[in-house]
């Protein structure tokens, strides 16, 4: 089993993926099916990692939206047909930043305090 923090590191990794393949804006990703399965599928595994994270860390971050991420996860994995880019791409350009914020605090909590278990 990985740590906490192996997970948060892979949240933000798959976020630094996503802006670069989303770096070209809205036209350049919308005119290659390539980056956009590029970017569901970091979407796909990053929210997988938040659901490997503890509960206590995310109780100490209440500012993430854990459920919303675990919806998305599901709906990515399990009704793939029914995905709508226009939805991914407001993620990707409007609520990525918040969840990398929150990503990197928490980061920042694990290194300093890590939690009895």
């Amino acid at each position: 089993m990985k740590s906490d923090l192996a997970y948060v590191e892979h949240v933000l990794h798959c976020i630094g993926r996503i802006r670069e393949d989303s770096r070209g804006g809205r036209e350049a990703v919308f005119a290659s099916q390539t980056l956009q399965d590029a970017i569901v599928r970091n979407l796909q595994v990053m929210c997988e990692s938040t659901q490997r994270l503890s509960q206590v860390w995310k109780d100490r971050h209440p500012e993430v939206d854990w459920k919303g991420i675990a919806g998305l996860r599901n709906v990515l994995v399990h009704a793939y047909f029914d995905v709508d880019f226009e939805t991914i791409w407001t993620i990707v350009s409007q609520d990525l930043g918040a969840l990398e914020v929150a990503a990197q605090a928490l980061k920042a909590d694990l290194t300093a305090t890590p939690p009895e278990a």
